[in-house]
């Protein structure tokens, strides 16, 4: 299957270049900087992607780049085209002062097929601190902007162009059709890649990779693990087993919606309620990564257990993401995140380990999901994390609390749906704030608990805007739950955007 090489300098937005192509039903994989994977047939093109990094500082990344240029179209995006131009003797100074935002794309005259049909003056999007000051011998300037010469160029003799800006963003207003020349006009993708090439192909490797062999997987109610489980049942049937852990710190009636909706689907699963044991252990702590840490480990020792229970079990299954093996590559030294799925489990249990959807994007899990014929309410769900409630609850956590919270999530939630909300925001849920706060109820003075409501807009979480919810609902939920939900006088609205607020407070 045709192939697009995305080589990772560090950008911030280089999951955002390959939710691009994929778009286009064409599949890339992301690679650090200095892997390129020599050999591939299936290659067809490569991206260099952005940098935090300076390619003239002493730490840059500075790969060989003569076994890509002049061998398959090569496209550089802002350090990517900087890198370009750095190497192949061309030059790049520092800009004096960072340049972040809109600008305007003037296209020169000529023929450019990484520029065909742009409109004139399309706004692009700028996030650099230097700038090409002189292209390469061989090359020549197909694009400008006010204050960026070089915003766009191109080899007159090799497939290879670059741009200053940033295509991939929503804000490039034509950066879609930019990458789509250079993916199918330039490059020649196919486009074969679709959720249902993807189930065909990937059911047969699971029968092929594991036979008649027992896997069990870990489910968690959302939408990853719940794919993962359909697409491994629909390989191997029976021979999949799946434990769904109740660890006390789900939404209201979720453990039981949940185990309901995979019965009604065929699933063989084990609902484990430890509820109490979660609770006790969490008792007087008000760390968050503590907090993390040992719902972590109660987990992996509840699965374990679990697990151990079933006979000839050979195989560990986990709905791990695309994402989420991205952002745990250490690319420039730091890794975004640990892996969140069950670590250690699979050397624990003396298992191997099987991930179907290891290549996906979130959107991607949910179109596969649909082609499986899950429930929407399942495959639809906002993301919830892990740790449950526990990272919506600021400070220690206590049954009375998660009580609360429940309630409180429960009128959210349902209130969005109620007023068909729930499908226009990426992620919701109400938070429990530490601190209490006076109040009036009738004529008595209160002092009670103060929650606050997040609701966000986003693509892929990786960037999320508050989301701008009607004042009509705002005042209803508002009204909801303060005349519900004993305990709580106060609610408040995060108008805060990720960055640099995150969507979870904890």
């Amino acid at each position: 299957m045709d192939k697009i090489i995305i080589l990772d300098f560090g950008s911030q937005t280089t999951q955002l270049i390959a939710r691009r192509i994929r778009e286009l039903n064409t599949f890339c994989e992301i690679l650090p900087y200095n892997k390129f994977p020599e050999g591939d047939k299936d290659i067809i093109g490569v991206v260099l992607s952005g940098s935090p990094l300076s390619v003239y500082s002493e730490n840059a990344f500075l790969p060989d780049l003569s076994k890509i240029l002049g061998k398959y179209p090569v496209l550089g995006i802002c350090y990517g085209a900087q890198l370009i131009s750095h190497t192949q003797g061309g030059c790049v100074k520092s800009a004096g002062m960072r340049e972040y935002g809109r600008a305007s794309l003037s296209i020169l005259e000529g023929s450019c097929q990484l520029l065909k049909g742009l409109e004139q003056n399309s706004q692009v999007w700028m996030s650099h601190g230097d700038t090409i000051t002189a292209i390469p011998n061989g090359y020549r300037v197909v694009g400008s902007t006010d204050t960026v010469k070089y915003a766009a160029f191109e080899s007159i003799d090799l497939p290879v162009w670059g741009v200053q800006f940033h295509p991939e963003v929503e804000h490039s207003l034509q950066g879609r059709k930019l990458i789509e020349n250079f993916v199918v006009g330039i490059c020649g993708s196919k486009k074969e890649w679709t959720s249902d090439s993807f189930i065909d192909k990937t059911v047969a490797e699971l029968k092929q990779q594991l036979g008649d062999d027992k896997v069990v997987l870990g489910l968690s109610g959302g939408v990853d693990s719940s794919v993962a489980a359909a697409l491994l049942h629909k390989a191997i049937g029976d021979n999949l087993t799946s434990i769904f852990v109740n660890h006390g710190l789900l939404r209201k009636g979720e453990f039981e919606e949940v185990m309901d909706a995979y019965n009604a689907i065929g699933l063989n699963v084990i609902g484990v309620n430890a509820s109490e044991r979660f609770m006790n252990d969490l008792k007087g702590v008000s760390d968050p990564e503590k907090k993390r840490k040992i719902i972590g480990r109660d987990f992996i020792k509840v699965f374990d257990s679990e697990a151990s229970a079933l006979k000839d079990i050979k195989w560990l299954a986990q709905g791990t993401i695309y994402p989420d093996r991205i952002e745990s590559l250490n690319i420039t030294g730091k890794v975004i995140k640990s892996h969140h799925n069950v670590g250690g489990l699979p050397e624990k249990m003396g298992l191997q380990l099987c991930e179907p959807l290891k290549w996906l994007f979130k959107d991607e899990v949910r179109y596969v999901g649909e082609r499986l014929g899950l429930p929407k309410k399942l495959i639809n769900r906002h993301p919830f994390p892990g740790p449950g409630l526990a990272v919506r609850i600021i400070g220690d956590i206590t049954p009375e609390k998660v009580s609360i919270l429940q309630e409180v999530d429960n009128i959210f939630i349902g209130g969005l749906r109620e007023w068909g909300l729930y499908d226009k925001v990426w992620q919701a849920g109400a938070i429990l704030l530490k601190d209490r706060s006076v109040g009036v109820m009738g004529d008595e003075r209160t002092f009670e608990n103060a929650v606050a409501l997040r609701a966000v807009t986003s693509i892929d979480a990786m960037t999320a805007d508050w989301a701008e919810l009607p004042y009509d609902f705002l005042k209803f939920v508002s009204n909801e739950i303060i005349n519900k939900v004993k305990g709580v006088n106060r609610v408040c609205y995060d108008i805060s955007s990720k960055p640099p607020a995150t969507i979870e407070w904890e």
